[in-house]
């Protein structure tokens, strides 16, 4: 197995804040560029990022934050929300962190791809092409299904 292989690991931020008829909402970013432009469901993610064998996951959470909001993670108490398995290999753990945000204040970061595709043509796309608050029920729709088990594990350490 290959270094790439074996460190396949993300790590992220899911931030909370309390409000609404829920008590509770969770801030997602939509993935950004033209493989997801046009879909809502499932299109949704919890800040994260690849990481190295070197670094730190609670380190690479908030870097990651940093770099695909374009803002300082927040202050406060990290509540581990532990880790999953997606079903393309890659290990995630995520964070959840009491903060309130203003999704108009995020600068994503950006990456390049070709497309069209085979076109030969670079072009650049923000990683998070918009940045929202959601209730559970919403969040759990609009959500990668890899990452529901980070929703479900927040609420209930908060109903706890």
């Amino acid at each position: 197995m290959t270094d790439a292989k074996r460190y396949r690991r993300s790590a992220g931020l899911l931030l909370f804040r309390r409000a609404g008829e829920h008590g509770v909402e969770v801030l997602l970013g939509h993935m950004g560029g033209p493989l997801w432009a046009g879909r809502d469901a499932g299109g949704w993610a919890i800040p994260k990022g690849e990481y190295g064998p070197d670094e730190a996951p609670r380190d690479a959470a908030r870097r990651e934050f940093t770099e695909e909001l374009g803002v300082p993670p927040p202050e406060g108490e990290y509540l581990p929300l532990g880790e999953v398995r997606l079903s393309s290999g890659k290990l995630v753990t995520v964070w959840a962190v009491e903060a309130d945000l203003d999704p108009a204040l995020t600068v994503p970061g950006t990456f390049t791809m070709e497309w069209p595709p085979h076109s030969g043509t670079e072009r650049e796309f923000p990683e998070l092409d918009r940045v929202a608050w959601f209730a559970p029920p919403a969040a759990r729709t609009k959500l990668m299904i890899g990452q529901i088990p980070f929703l479900d594990r927040l609420l209930i350490l908060l109903a706890d």
